[in-house]
């Protein structure tokens, strides 16, 4: 999809919608915490490069970015990725609260 200098963005292989897209460093390191600030500036330009890719192809009502760092909030790859994941009207009952449905009891407030 695109690809930078220290990552490169890809069409997620297991979508949550259409459009889901990854953006991952070529550096090997699990946690974002261990990233230096040359890779932070390039992934998330490369997250908003992606999203206007997205935008064009599939005009989505919003988006989810998300990263997990750790295997207690998520993390099943042990190699940082972020999530760009767009949403679509009606894709969900009720969207309310957003990514703090990563703890289902605690999403409506």
């Amino acid at each position: 999809m695109i690809e930078g200098e220290f990552g490169f963005a890809s069409w997620d292989r297991h979508p949550v919608n259409k459009g889901h897209f990854l953006v991952i460093p070529y550096r090997h390191f699990a946690k974002y915490f261990d990233i230096n600030e040359m890779e932070r500036n390039e992934l998330w330009t490369l997250v908003e490069q992606g999203q206007k890719i997205v935008e064009d192809k599939y005009q989505p009502d919003g988006y989810n970015i998300g990263i997990n760092v750790g295997h207690w909030a998520g993390q099943s790859i042990h190699h940082l990725h972020i999530h760009v994941i767009p949403r679509y009207q009606g894709d969900v009952e009720n969207p309310k609260g957003g990514v703090r449905g990563v703890v289902p009891a605690r999403k409506n407030y």
